[in-house]
């Protein structure tokens, strides 16, 4: 084989190598987040403690390691709680359940629009990505999970 024949291989296999990374960069941006579970630990008058279980669905090839991951809890735009999920892997085209805690710091029976929200830094095989997320609950599961009652 000559050389042009063998750079052209090289160029070749890096471009392909190139879509790919990108193509699964992009799926990984679509990791669907959603609640499983939450579950009122103790509750004073500075605010209230939860447990709370997220599920994260991977659309990617990827095998992909995160880190302690913290979040934000925000009701009519203003930050009500915070937390922190454990450390987790997602696998390929799966899901995985994933456990926290969080703290709110208002009792804000009347919010009208509730949010998750929080960056999730992901180690793949070569780099590492830092993806946002945001869930919005629905109204019944955001009363579960941020009143209690």
């Amino acid at each position: 084989m000559n050389s042009s024949k063998k750079g052209g291989l090289v160029i070749l296999f890096i471009l392909g190598m190139s879509i790919f990374g990108y193509s699964q960069y992009a799926s990984a941006s679509q990791i669907g987040v959603s609640i499983t579970q939450s579950e009122l630990l103790s509750e004073n008058e500075k605010g209230a403690e939860y447990n709370i279980e997220l599920q994260f669905e991977n659309p990617s090839l990827l095998i992909l390691t995160s880190g302690t991951t913290e979040f934000f809890v925000i009701a009519d735009e203003q930050m009500v709680g915070k937390g922190q999920l454990e450390p987790f892997t997602l696998q390929p085209l799966d899901s995985s359940y994933v456990k926290g805690t969080f703290h709110t710091d208002s009792d804000n029976d009347e919010a009208q629009s509730v949010k998750i929200t929080g960056v999730t830094k992901y180690d793949a095989i070569f780099t590492s990505i830092e993806i946002p997320f945001v869930y919005y609950p629905t109204e019944e599961q955001a009363r579960e999970f941020i009143h209690q009652g």
